[in-house]
């Protein structure tokens, strides 16, 4: 018979995204209702539809971790070394005081070396097969993230990589819970990264219409449950946790921001791309993770929302909490970051896991900014355009995905025991 799971708790965190890349300044700038998106820079978009996203801007890697490294890691991976040493540095730890095998890795993507996939192919179909980088499989890879990662600080625990398309990092950070939970390390560093703004990322999603063509007004164009919506920004970056077993933690004298609470997961089973418009594959995570916890409908203060901007998913993702919150949905403060941030993909579940984590330490809540008029069936508490002073002690993080991929994680403000 098993005993009583070990508790998780958060000590670093790191960012990249296109509101910073220092959690003070991406705090500050998320707290103001201040917009990362804008037009693109990255490459000519003057063909395509679309013309804007949540683009990382005055990006170099050589200033993080020098030349060499960086020309090993395709830009999704960047971030995510980036994103990690910070969140390293945040916690205080020392991996030389553990053993080798009681640290490790899981770093979501949902798409990850699509930089390098392209230049290389270009490279093939113009100058041919014999001049095809020997580091193309290395920096493409959706794991390359995570083994660079453990690489650099040579840790031998769990690792492996996640890619359940904008899940991705949630379902990370609700694996890397479960193993320290379960004895199986005392470490982990967790999260999500992505680089899709790419030529044939900007055009794939813009093809599928699931882009925002607000080019006029970009900064406007994320407006997560607006009748007003349509479609989502797409955007790039990374956020990483340090998860770390909670006696550890206390024993090292680390500073916690929060605890993993639980962790849910379930499929739609419906569509490949649709959510299911009831929302009860959404349901379904946001159920077990409250089971997970222990905990009832009632004890969360607020969710960070999938909120993807888009007229689907915005209303399944309402009819969801409904079903799981019933009277208390009413009562719910809820917002969605990505109205600021636009879309991270694979990446947004470990950036919102931040968020959540911050909205515990700091008693504030981010506003889901360009909400003006709510959709129909949209009528819960989504904290619009303004920053609300709050003292929550729970929140759910949800995120959800392509091939009907759902995560819930929920994060508690720590509270030792005597």
């Amino acid at each position: 018979m098993m005993g009583t799971p070990r508790r998780v708790v958060i000590t670093g965190m790191g960012v990249v995204t296109a509101l910073g890349d220092t959690l003070d300044e991406f705090w500050s700038s998320l707290c103001a209702g201040r917009s990362g998106v804008g037009p693109l820079t990255l490459f000519d978009t003057t063909e395509f539809k679309v013309h804007f996203g949540g683009q990382v801007r005055d990006w170099d890697p050589a200033t993080r971790f020098g030349v060499k490294e960086a020309r090993h890691l395709d830009r999704f991976a960047q971030f995510a070394m980036a994103a990690s040493i910070a969140a390293v540095a945040d916690s205080g730890v020392d991996f030389t005081t553990l053993p080798a095998y009681a640290s490790g890795v899981i770093i979501g993507s949902g798409i990850g070396g699509l930089n390098e996939f392209e230049s290389q192919h270009s490279v093939m179909m113009q100058k041919g097969p014999s001049r095809i980088s020997p580091f193309t499989i290395p920096k493409l890879m959706v794991n390359a993230a995570s083994g660079q990662v453990s690489i650099r600080w040579g840790l031998r625990g769990p690792n492996s990589a996640i890619a359940t398309a904008c899940a991705s990092a949630a379902n990370a950070i609700g694996d890397a819970f479960k193993i320290i939970q379960n004895n199986q390390a005392e470490i982990m560093v967790t999260g999500g990264s992505e680089a899709a703004i790419t030529h044939m990322g900007l055009g794939g999603f813009a093809a599928m219409r699931a882009l925002s063509t607000r080019n006029d007004d970009p900064q406007r164009a994320s407006r997560p449950f607006d009748r007003d919506r349509d479609g989502f920004v797409l955007a790039e970056g990374a956020g990483i946790l340090i998860l770390e077993e909670e006696s550890y933690a206390r024993k090292r004298g680390a500073r916690i921001y929060a605890e993993v609470l639980g962790y849910g997961m379930s499929a739609d089973g419906s569509h490949i791309t649709a959510p299911d418009e009831e929302g009860r594959g959404a349901a379904r995570a946001m159920k077990l993770c409250l089971e997970d916890a222990g905990l009832g409908p009632e004890s969360i203060d607020y969710i960070n929302a999938h909120g993807t901007s888009t007229g689907l998913g915005d209303l399944a993702e309402t009819k969801a909490m409904k079903l799981v919150f019933g009277p208390h949905a009413k009562k719910l403060q809820i917002s969605s970051t990505k109205s600021e941030l636009g879309h991270l993909l694979g990446a947004s579940g470990g950036v919102e896991a931040v968020i959540s984590a911050l909205a515990i330490e700091r008693g504030v809540l981010p506003p889901t900014i360009n909400l003006e008029n709510p959709g129909e069936g949209c009528d819960l508490d989504y904290i619009p355009n303004v920053a609300r002073e709050a003292r929550v002690d729970r929140v759910m993080s949800n995120s959800f995905g392509f091939g009907g991929h759902n995560a819930s994680l929920l994060i508690g403000r720590y509270q030792p025991r005597a």
